[in-house]
C-alpha cells in the first residue's frame, strides 16, 4: 500500500515545489516575449505624424516634449488616448505601439509621449512623479481640441498618471488606466535591486545613463555630479539618490520616494481608474502592489492577470472586460466606457 501511494505523493510534492518555479517563469517570458517578436516582425502602426511641444520648468527652462500622434482622419476624432511610456522606454516601446493599434482599431485618435529626455533631446531627464509633462502635452495646441482624453500609463508611466488623476486633472479627462504600475518607490527599487533582477536593472540603467549623456552633451542643464561618477552608478536607489533627488530638489533619496510614491494619494482620485496587475510582474512584484493597497480607493478598478509579465501580456488575455481580446483592447474598451 505504501509503495504503491509514495510514488503520487512525491510527484505532488513536486508539483507544489515546481508550481511557483513555472509561474515565476512565465512571467520573465511574457515579459521578454512582446519584445522579441516586435524586434523579428516590428509591429504595423496607422499613421502618424511627429508631434511636439513644450513645458517650462524652474531649473531647465524651457523643455521640448515630443511624440507621435496618430488621428484617424484629418479631422481626427473627439477622443484622445495619451499613452506614457515607461522607465528605460520611450514611443517605439512594443507595448506603446501596440497601445496606438488597439486605438485605431475603435477609431480614436493617439498621441504616444516621450517623456522628457526619452527621445535623447538632452533637454532634462524626468522622475517617477512629474506631472508636468503629461500637463504640458493634454495642454497643447494639437491636443486642446479634443473632448475626451484618456490616459494609459504604462509601468512608471502609470504611476505618473496615477499622480495626474489624484490631483486636479484636465476636466477632459473622463477617465485613466495604469498597467503594471508601482505604487511604492521604496519597495520598487529594493526589489529591482536584488542580484536577481539584474538584468531588468541593467536595462532600466542602460537606458537612463543614455539620457544624462545626452543631457550632458547638450551642456544647459547642470549635473549635480560628473557624468563618469553617474555612469559608473550600480543601482537603482544610488541613481535616485545621486542624480533624481538633487536635481529635482529633494532632499535625498529617502525624501524623493516618500514625496513621489503616489501610494499615500491614491484616496484623491478624481477620475475613474483601471489599473492592470499581472501575477506573475518580475519588475513589478505582486506583493509590492498589494502592500500598497490596504485599502482600495472607490475610484480605482484592479485587475489581476494570472498570464502575463511586465507590461507583456498574451494576445488572447482577457481582464473579464467588454472588448477584444488583449490588454490593450480590453483597457481602451473600458476607456471609452467611461466617457458616459
Amino acid at each position: 500500500m505504501h509503495r504503491s501511494t509514495a510514488p503520487s505523493s512525491l510527484s505532488a510534492g513536486r508539483r507544489l515545489r515546481l508550481g511557483p518555479i513555472l509561474a515565476a517563469a512565465q512571467g520573465h517570458a511574457w515579459t521578454f516575449r512582446p519584445w522579441i517578436e516586435a524586434q523579428l516582425r516590428p509591429l504595423s502602426l496607422p499613421p502618424w505624424r511627429l508631434w511636439s511641444t513644450t513645458v517650462q520648468d524652474s531649473v531647465a527652462g524651457r523643455v521640448r516634449l515630443t511624440g507621435a500622434l496618430h488621428q484617424i482622419h484629418a479631422k481626427g476624432s473627439d477622443t484622445v488616448v495619451v499613452v506614457v511610456h515607461g522607465m528605460g522606454g520611450d514611443i517605439d516601446s512594443h507595448y506603446a505601439q501596440r497601445a496606438a493599434i488597439a486605438a485605431h482599431r475603435r477609431g480614436i485618435d493617439c498621441l504616444r509621449l516621450n517623456l522628457r529626455g526619452a527621445d535623447l533631446s538632452g533637454h532634462d531627464f524626468f522622475h517617477a512623479g512629474l506631472t508636468a509633462d503629461l500637463e504640458a502635452a493634454i495642454a497643447s495646441p494639437d491636443l486642446s481640441r479634443y473632448r475626451h482624453v484618456l490616459p494609459i500609463g504604462y509601468s512608471i508611466g502609470g504611476h505618473q498618471v496615477l499622480h495626474l488623476v489624484a490631483g486636479r486633472p484636465d476636466p477632459r479627462i473622463t477617465a485613466a488606466a495604469t498597467i503594471c504600475a508601482p505604487l511604492d518607490l521604496d519597495r520598487g527599487a529594493t526589489d529591482i535591486d536584488t542580484p536577481a533582477r539584474w538584468p531588468y536593472r541593467r536595462h532600466i540603467l542602460s537606458a537612463l545613463k543614455l539620457m544624462v549623456r545626452a543631457v550632458a552633451a547638450r551642456g544647459t542643464l547642470p549635473l549635480p555630479r560628473p557624468l563618469p561618477e553617474l555612469l559608473r552608478i550600480p543601482t537603482l536607489r544610488q541613481w535616485d539618490d545621486q542624480l533624481v533627488a538633487p536635481r529635482f530638489g529633494f532632499a535625498g533619496v529617502s525624501d524623493y520616494y516618500e514625496q513621489a510614491s503616489v501610494a499615500r494619494r491614491l484616496e484623491t482620485l478624481q477620475r475613474p481608474t483601471l489599473m492592470v496587475c499581472a501575477r506573475q510582474d518580475p519588475m513589478v512584484l505582486a506583493r509590492s502592489v498589494r502592500a500598497a493597497l490596504t485599502a482600495k480607493p472607490a475610484a480605482l478598478q484592479l485587475h489581476w492577470s494570472d498570464r502575463g509579465g511586465h507590461v507583456g501580456f498574451p494576445g488572447d488575455t482577457t481582464l473579464g472586460l467588454a472588448g477584444p481580446r488583449g490588454v490593450e483592447g480590453q483597457v481602451i474598451s473600458w476607456l471609452l466606457e467611461q466617457r458616459g
